[in-house]
């Protein structure tokens, strides 16, 4: 009896810790991160500079908002912010506005161009955006990577508007898609004076520098160049739309707190 007893009393408080491992509390996600203090909203800084944020709408390669962005929100660290302030004062003087694109981007947003660069079946925007490159070729060419540099912060994507700035109209899923190399005429009805190229457009013709930009066009291109080199940024030679600013706060730091008002409120 001794040694059935025994027994009973171990199943018993066997099923007991079952019972309590069953009923314990699922964990909780932990809050979203926020930015360090060093991030600011540009409006903040300077309300002036024209915001046309592409990532939260479905006007991008994507065709869909991407991960991370809950607000069309400008966010940058505060040097750069600065740095475009000063840039836009010249600028403003001349009849010239800045328009950004895209500042800070979450690893997370770097994440999901990943998801699609591998989803072979997935063209929906090849029309605008990457007409004359097959997608096996995204990674090898260099349009998509696995970090980004706007992940730090220091980072923009932007134009020159003419002013007074005429409205853009709303882009509207489903209409017929031009080449982002296409005429300015023909190609989305940016507001932005012309680049040659729209933004975004994985082409060899988005190199800031490529010879076969001539005339107004390579004339703009120069002119942003050179504004926003006077205020401290770098270009990428492949993109006349993407500037960073030098030295940067966080040259090896990839972030990933949302683009939303709560990661910047109170700095």
């Amino acid at each position: 009896m001794t040694g059935l007893a025994s027994a009973f009393r171990v199943l018993a408080a066997a099923a007991t810790t079952l019972l309590a491992v069953t009923a314990a509390p699922t964990a909780q996600a932990g809050p979203e991160p926020k930015a360090p203090e060093e991030f600011v909203a540009l409006g903040s800084v300077d309300p002036t500079i024209i915001q046309e944020m592409r990532y939260p709408t479905a006007h991008n390669f994507m065709g869909v908002p991407v991960d991370g962005y809950r607000k069309p929100l400008c966010i940058l660290t505060r040097p750069a912010a600065h740095a475009l302030h000063d840039a836009q004062t010249r600028l403003l003087r001349r009849g010239y506005s800045l328009k950004v694109y895209d500042c800070y981007r979450p690893q997370r947003a770097v994440d999901h161009f990943v998801r699609w660069a591998k989803d072979l079946d997935d063209e929906t925007m090849k029309g605008e955006f990457y007409p004359g490159v097959d997608k096996t070729r995204l990674f090898a060419d260099g349009y998509i990577a696995e970090k980004s540099g706007h992940s730090r912060g220091s980072t923009v994507d932007l134009t020159l508007v003419k002013l007074p700035a005429a409205p853009t109209p709303p882009y509207r899923p489903g209409n017929p898609q031009v080449p982002c190399y296409a005429p300015a005429a023909e190609r989305f009805p940016d507001n932005s004076v012309d680049m040659g190229t729209g933004y975004d457009c994985f082409d060899t013709l988005s190199h800031t520098d490529d010879p076969r930009i001539r005339g107004t066009q390579r004339a703009n291109r120069q002119f942003l160049k050179k504004t926003l080199s006077d205020a401290g940024f770098v270009n990428l030679a492949e993109e006349w739309w993407h500037y960073t600013f030098k030295p940067e706060l966080f040259p090896d730091t990839y972030f990933d707190f949302p683009v939303a008002r709560r990661s910047v409120a109170g700095h």
